[in-house]
């Protein structure tokens, strides 16, 4: 973090890092400024996040792998779904192909609460990606797409290693 860094590479490096530093930091706050504004916790938006991008993949979340991406007990889930459901910003559907399974959905006014707040950081993004050639945003998906794994594979780790942590099954 503190060493030398003599050569350009090593420039680039401290500076991408920096970076990703602060820009962690600033998605963090903003993200944090969204939440107060609708009465969210952190872990409520980190679960809305959760819904968010498991219906971008086309694989609407359980309450269970919510449980573990959380890393929370069934009993937090259940309370957290509770009040983020009382409050509009996801619902719970059966699934049709299994009745017993519950998927979680963003809720029409979670989503609209969402895009007015986020829509002026979007128009902000694809400004900059606009700038970008085809050629260089798939190197920087790439790049940030293995940085995100190297980050998750660490904050795994940190949880694995930590006794008052659940250890919960994996797959």
């Amino acid at each position: 973090m503190y060493r030398r860094r003599d050569t350009r590479r090593e420039q680039l490096a401290a500076e991408i890092t920096n970076n990703l530093r602060r820009y962690a930091a600033d998605a963090q706050q903003v993200g944090h400024a969204f939440a107060n504004l609708h009465g969210l916790n952190p872990t409520d938006l980190q679960a809305l996040i959760a819904v968010m991008d498991a219906e971008r993949l086309g694989d609407p979340i359980t309450p269970g792998r919510l449980g573990e991406q959380l890393n929370l007990s069934s009993g937090s889930v259940t309370a957290l779904i509770d009040r983020l459901e009382r409050t509009g910003h996801i619902r719970r559907d059966r699934d049709t192909v299994d009745r017993r399974k519950v998927l979680l959905h963003y809720a029409d006014r979670g989503a609209a609460l969402a895009m007015q707040f986020f829509r002026p950081l979007g128009t902000r993004t694809d400004e900059v990606m606009a700038r970008f050639s085809e050629d260089e945003l798939e190197i920087v998906q790439r790049f940030m797409a293995e940085m995100s794994e190297s980050l998750r594979g660490h904050r795994d780790a940190v949880r694995a290693a930590r006794p008052e942590s659940p250890r919960r099954p994996t797959g």
